[in-house]
């Protein structure tokens, strides 16, 4: 379960969940990013960006799932949602991230943006 791999931080596990054609779709940026290879290298440097990241609700419809979570950035505290569609054989297709307040999600864009030409390294070498 994705939830599950993601408060392990197994990030090979959660490499396992995305499909090759997954779309990510950042609260910060304005294109979103098609694609296993970018979204699994946005997810490993998320986790290092968020500190004391954790679930607090989860919901579930069909193929739709949404996990709100709660995490500090720059020692400013964040809450989000991340919003997943999954395919049939339960792979995640669509990566929807919201976040709130403002001021935090700047932090984690600015955080983000710091590390964005090692994600796409990291993607390309994939």
């Amino acid at each position: 379960m994705f939830r599950d791999a993601v408060e392990a931080k197994d990030l090979d596990a959660v490499d396992e969940l995305l499909a090759e054609d997954v779309v990510f779709r950042s609260p910060v940026a304005h294109t979103s990013y098609p694609g296993k290879a970018i979204t699994s290298a946005i997810l490993r440097e998320v986790v290092e960006v968020f500190e004391d990241f954790r679930y607090v609700r989860q919901l579930r419809d069909g193929s739709e799932e949404a996990y709100v979570f709660e995490a500090t950035v720059d020692g400013l505290e964040i809450t989000g949602c991340d919003f997943l569609t999954l395919d049939d054989e339960g792979k995640v297709t669509e990566f929807m991230v919201m976040t709130r307040p403002l001021k935090a999600s700047q932090a984690l864009a600015a955080r983000m943006a710091e590390r964005f030409e090692a994600i796409k390294q990291a993607a390309a070498s994939r």
